[in-house]
């Protein structure tokens, strides 16, 4: 793997800032943003098939499974600007992702970089989710205590009406907190395993967490 291309994956539990901290991470580096959750956003906008039967495993809050994320996510490694370097955001998110994502990046001779793992407590979740909006046109998101819009209740990118996700009350987000620790938080062990997972205080403000993210990022181009 060419050492000065970042492959890499951005892991924490819901709420904990991966979309902003992605963001971030691809304008600074130029590197391709893979969000799992932007593609079947996509997908249920367009009522594709996939989308269709993504929308009823999301709608209660669930994780869509594995084959249908996997095959979203092959297809999507393939695209021409991942040959600069790739952030993976939402995935993998299961030991059995994993493994098939490493059989896809040897099958491409690449590897990754660096594993990010965003650390946070889940009660402060829950109290930072009932702050958090977004945007239904193009998929903005933006918190009221942390990152708010320009204007009040209006997306800064294409100016629609910001709304509260249905699976971002309490009940909702408390299952998907609980999926992650079941089915996501065992990466952890997984990528340690491998040398590849650093970990990064997602309770600072986020600059702060950005500046150790560009940390992390910078030992990994050395």
């Amino acid at each position: 793997m060419n050492s000065k291309k970042l492959n890499i994956i951005l892991m924490g539990p819901p709420a904990a800032g991966k979309g902003t901290q992605s963001e971030l991470i691809c304008k600074k580096y130029g590197i391709a943003h893979i969000s799992t959750g932007d593609m079947f956003r996509s997908a249920i906008a367009n009522k594709t098939e996939l989308g269709l039967k993504a929308q009823s495993f999301i709608s209660k809050g669930q994780l869509v499974p594995d084959e249908v994320t996997v095959g979203l996510v092959r297809d999507r490694l393939k695209n021409p600007d991942c040959k600069k370097g790739f952030l993976l955001d939402g995935f993998p998110r299961t030991i059995p992702q994993a493994d098939s994502l490493e059989n896809m990046l040897k099958e491409d001779k690449m590897g990754l970089s660096s594993v990010i793992l965003l650390v946070a407590d889940d009660n402060e979740l829950i109290d930072r989710i009932s702050s958090r909006r977004v945007c239904p046109k193009c998929g903005a998101s933006y918190n009221l205590k942390s990152k708010k819009p320009l204007k009040d209740n209006i997306c800064d990118t294409c100016g629609s009406t910001l709304i509260q996700r249905p699976d971002d009350c309490a009940s909702s987000f408390k299952v998907r907190l609980d999926d992650y620790h079941k089915k996501t938080y065992p990466l952890v062990d997984y990528y340690k395993g491998k040398g590849l997972l650093r970990e990064v205080n997602a309770l600072q403000d986020i600059n702060d967490v950005f500046k150790d993210v560009q940390k992390v990022l910078d030992e990994a181009l050395r």
